[in-house]
């Protein structure tokens, strides 16, 4: 593949995010303005900038609208969880990014695990569902894999590596785990890699890796791409091929 290719194919995964803990309606605004404009899978932003995001009319009309839900600490009650999700979908989310338990994970209650991912996949009904196992916190391989599991379980779309907002995101080990359960398992499960993906060589390796382990090539129906840095020196190696 040329890096033409690659750099288009790139495009088209992305989760263009925008999670910041002290966002203001006209920094948000500001942001979205100054997005390169490209044609992104996704926009993923907190629920109080989803209309704010609708409304813009600089946002590509072709991405999704991604959200986040539990997030980031994954310890609010289901039942919060489930009126969270519902509130977003009513807002116009079309897809929902929610953080598993993954610290009732690490203390092996996975029974309470998994009827927390049932209950979310309901409330999400029809919504593209990826579940954030917060792969860096998770201390072994084992639960790493195990939380991956539990997931397609219960029915998640995507099982996504980080929220971004603790000290270590994706990492080639936890993504070959989460991948390598991707593939044996009975149904088609994308991938969402997030946490630390800063440049377009790192996002090009995560790439490779899913199609090596999986054997699929990467679309946006089977592999994202959470970035909130990456756009820019994305859309500066797109205008040096287009010059």
């Amino acid at each position: 593949m040329t890096n033409s290719l690659r750099l288009q194919q790139l495009v088209k995964l992305i989760d263009i995010t925008r999670l910041d803990d002290n966002d203001t309606p006209t920094a948000f605004n500001d942001w979205v303005t100054a997005l390169p404009k490209l044609t992104y899978a996704a926009y993923c932003v907190y629920p109080d900038f989803i209309s704010a995001l609708l409304q813009h009319e600089g946002r590509s009309e072709q991405a999704q609208i991604a959200t986040v839900v539990n997030f980031p600490s994954g310890d609010i009650a289901t039942d919060i969880v489930c009126e969270q999700i519902q509130q977003a979908i009513d807002l116009g989310a079309t897809e929902i990014d929610c953080v598993l338990p993954y610290k009732t994970l690490m203390r092996g209650e996975h029974g309470a695990v998994t009827s927390f991912l049932y209950d979310v996949r309901q409330a999400a009904t029809s919504c593209c569902l990826k579940i954030i196992i917060e792969s860096g916190e998770l201390i072994t391989a084992q639960q790493v894999a195990k939380a991956t599991e539990l997931a397609i379980e219960c029915g998640a779309d995507f099982i996504k590596t980080s929220t971004g907002k603790v000290p270590f995101g994706v990492s080639e080990e936890a993504a070959r785990i989460i991948l390598t359960v991707i593939a044996a398992a009975d149904r088609e499960v994308g991938f969402k890699a997030s946490g630390g993906v800063r440049s377009v060589e790192q996002a090009f390796q995560l790439i490779q890796l899913y199609e090596e382990i999986t054997g699929k090539i990467a679309t946006k129906e089977t592999m994202r791409i959470g970035a909130s840095s990456l756009a820019e020196e994305l859309n500066q190696q797109l205008e040096k091929i287009t010059d």
